[in-house]
């Protein structure tokens, strides 16, 4: 009824309707125009903010060298759109005196403090890759400066920053590669058309919860041959889904296709997991691949190892 009364009101003042009209419509387009200003200007920030961590990201991680000896490397680093905190994804790639040492992980968490955890893992590897002799001992060093930097920031590293880790080896002399797998996804090899995955002989926890487990990493060593390449990755690449919820299955979907390097794998790589997601991602990932050349015999013992070149 107070519907019926407003309107037999405007029918005795019919001259007003057209400013009444304009009178809405303009509050209208002013309150749009309010709204899609403000949208606007948050996702600039959120652009800028997301841009700023990608490149502390970047800059945390610098590219790896392309060539070492035989051995070719690439390395991505893709950051989910979801959010702008800076993920604790990390990779590094080292010569040392024992063979090319190479190291991927993935810290539990976002944030500041998932980058002091990258910062300290990838300074401890930097730094004890080129004096510990043994594949475990490494891991070894790794767990307790993980776990020393936990203490002393006050953080609880079981429950609140623990890190899944994959060193690899290629020793200086022999066609093979030494891993050890400290709770990280088992990496892809690549030999000729096939594809598989390298589970580790004995599972171990996560970098950070050793003291949780009697049962300690063993090294897999695992033949790799002139032409093989070997993909190691951090669990964006295999929790990427499409509409439907059906996780990438890198196995399935590269069975069959030969690369000329890590370069074109990678590039692949991400453009079938764009395919695969509708161009989506929930969560960063980051890339590592190690191919050993098919037109160069030379091992890499046949270098000098040179500290002062890095």
């Amino acid at each position: 009824m107070a519907g019926l009364g407003v309107w037999k009101w405007l029918g005795r003042r019919s001259h007003l309707l057209p400013a009444l009209l304009l009178l809405v419509a303009g509050t209208v387009a002013g309150v749009a125009v309010f709204l899609n200003r403000l949208l606007y200007h948050r996702e600039v920030k959120l652009q800028s903010v997301s841009g700023i961590a990608t490149a502390v990201q970047r800059a945390v991680l610098p590219s790896p060298p392309a060539r070492i000896g035989p051995l070719r490397f690439a390395a991505r680093y893709e950051a989910a759109q979801t959010d702008a905190q800076i993920g604790g994804d990390l990779y590094a790639v080292l010569d040392t005196p024992y063979g090319v040492r190479c190291l991927i992980g993935d810290v539990c968490g976002k944030g500041m403090d998932a980058v002091r955890a990258v910062t300290v893992a990838l300074g401890t590897f930097r730094e004890a890759a080129l004096r510990e002799p043994a594949l475990t001992g490494l891991a070894d060093r790794l767990e307790q400066a993980l776990v020393r930097e936990a203490a002393q920031s006050g953080s609880l590293l079981p429950a609140e920053r623990f890190v899944t880790a994959l060193l690899a080896e290629f020793p200086p002399r022999g066609n093979e590669v030494r891993l050890v797998n400290r709770g990280h996804p088992a990496p892809l090899l690549f030999l000729g058309d096939t594809v598989r995955y390298v589970e580790p002989g004995r599972p171990a926890p996560p970098l950070g919860l050793g003291a949780l487990s009697v049962d300690t990493a063993r090294v897999d060593t695992v033949a790799f041959p002139q032409g093989a390449g070997l993909l190691l990755y951090t669990d964006g690449l295999t929790e990427a889904r499409n509409a439907s919820g059906t996780f990438y299955d890198p196995v399935g979907r590269f069975t069959g296709r030969r690369h000329s390097g890590p370069d074109a794998l990678l590039d692949a790589l991400l453009a079938d997991v764009c395919r695969h997601t509708d161009g989506r991602r929930t969560d960063d990932m980051a890339l590592l691949a190690i191919t050993r050349a098919s037109d160069d015999a030379s091992p890499p013992s046949a270098r000098r190892w040179r500290p002062e070149s890095r």
